[in-house]
């Protein structure tokens, strides 16, 4: 059987905004994933329309294509490309999660919510010539999976090509969060057994691991007992990790000693009301500041994420998250307009509220604004947004927060790391087309080498909950 597998471009890739690195980074290990169910007598063309021109003149027998919003409408046109050639069309991911009924129109099957159980019974179907229309997740566990063909991956085109994923969701229900639809209707968060997780690293070439979970410190049983088990492999890694998890016991202490040199933290909001709007509960009542010492002091940079465009923004939100971003030197930081996705619970109250004002999913990429502004009119909004990251990112602030550091060596990792994420563009765009983003890795590593102050455990003093004044 010949099997087509897809990760359609994101819309961004036809837009000014188009940044090649940052959708060079990661391999699709979703699809790399469930090509694990497959036979190994099946011809498999897994494509990433991100890194490769996508091959649309071939006949595959069964086509597998990943649905982001913002790929959407271009995989609806894949999907019916292939439909009109006879081949058998299936779509899953986020957004067939979140609207099953429009993603039904363009595929002969469709998954919700995860796939790790459903595909292999869809193949037992689609074998036996009885595959079933709509194909749902009833059982959540990673227990027994088979390891992502990672044959399947063009390694040179990524520059992040060792990433992978130990646990499934996030114990935390924010209300904007694209993830709780796609989890719904069983476990929302579920992890690996620490074993497995821990020989699928071992086989990993190189020192540089990227984990895509949504929170690797969700479960403290299974980060620490990960933790303890790379201790030792010399590995240097990437994660994303939540204000509360970075302030209770030691488990991020135990995370810097396995290897870990950067997080991705969700701040999103100084506000109070926001958080509370947002249920974004796990942030409640948590100092970022002493957060962001704590990290600092065990060598670990921060990649912040931040929104604006809450109810209760005003016109100076974008001046004082900068500044805040530049003084506690976040190393690279994130910003997003609001964007209710559908399935989420703040669609669903703007919906009923009558305040969506789109439904082009093209511009659900967070720098559009698709909904009825409170506090900020849309174009102070958008115009506060791009002036957000123009401001961070000029050399005078990058230095600034650099030099903020105490130690040379975290200084210059700083400078070097937020400077090259992004202002040396047309170098990444040469190495992107020359096939030589993986000759970067140990700069990479370089970067992520330890720095600590000898902070470790002690109690950051006298530091106070932030609050919007």
């Amino acid at each position: 059987m010949k099997v087509k597998m897809i990760l359609p471009s994101l819309v961004e890739a036809d837009s000014i905004f188009w940044r090649p690195i940052k959708y060079s980074l990661f391999p699709p290990l979703g699809l790399a994933t469930l090509a694990a169910y497959l036979s190994p007598d099946d011809e498999i063309d897994l494509q990433d329309q991100h890194v490769e021109r996508l091959k649309l003149d071939d006949d595959p027998d069964l086509v597998v294509i990943q649905v982001y919003i913002t790929n959407a409408f271009r995989a609806y046109r894949i999907a019916d490309h292939y439909r009109a050639k006879g081949a058998f069309v299936i779509l899953g991911g986020l957004h067939v999660t979140s609207l099953p009924e429009e993603a039904a129109r363009h595929a002969d099957a469709i998954f919700i919510g995860p796939a790790e159980e459903s595909f292999p019974r869809f193949l037992s179907d689609f074998r036996n010539g009885r595959p079933q229309k709509i194909y749902t997740s009833s059982v959540r566990t990673l227990t027994d999976l088979p390891f992502p063909r990672r044959d399947l991956i063009k390694r040179s085109r990524y520059l992040v090509p060792n990433s992978l994923v130990v646990s499934r969701g996030c114990p935390h229900h924010c209300d904007f969060c694209y993830k709780d639809a796609f989890f719904g209707n069983g476990k929302s968060f579920y992890t690996e057994q620490v074993d497995r997780a821990l020989a699928e690293i071992d086989s990993l070439p190189g020192r540089h691991l990227y984990f895509l979970d949504d929170h690797l410190l969700g479960s403290k049983r299974f980060a620490a007992e990960l933790f303890e088990g790379m201790k030792g492999m010399n590995r240097v890694f990437q994660c994303a990790a939540t204000i509360d998890s970075i302030l209770d016991g030691d488990l991020i202490e135990r995370a810097a000693e396995a290897g870990l040199r950067s997080v991705f933290v969700g701040f999103e909001t100084f506000s109070p009301e926001n958080l509370r709007q947002s249920n974004k509960k796990q942030n409640m009542a948590r100092s970022y500041t002493e957060a962001v010492n704590r990290l600092h002091g065990l060598g670990i940079m921060i990649n912040g994420s931040f929104v604006f465009g809450l109810d209760h923004d005003d016109r100076d939100v974008f001046r004082r998250t900068v500044d805040w971003g530049v003084e506690h030197a976040i190393t690279t930081a994130t910003y997003h307009v609001l964007t209710p996705y559908p399935g989420t619970r703040l669609f669903d109250a703007m919906e009923a509220s009558g305040r969506i004002a789109t439904r082009n999913w093209d511009l659900y990429d967070t720098r559009h604004v698709v909904y009825k502004t409170q506090g900020l009119c849309a174009e102070e909004l958008k115009e506060g947004y791009d002036w957000a990251y123009r401001e961070f990112y000029r050399w005078s602030n990058i230095g600034k927060a650099a030099f903020s550091h105490p130690s040379v060596k975290h200084q210059l990792k700083h400078l070097f790391y937020t400077g090259g994420w992004k202002k040396f563009e047309p170098l990444w765009n040469v190495l992107i087309k020359a096939g030589g983003l993986t000759h970067m890795l140990p700069l990479l590593e370089s970067l992520l080498s330890q720095v600590n102050y000898g902070v470790g455990r002690k109690e950051i003093a006298n530091e106070s909950v932030i609050l919007e004044k």
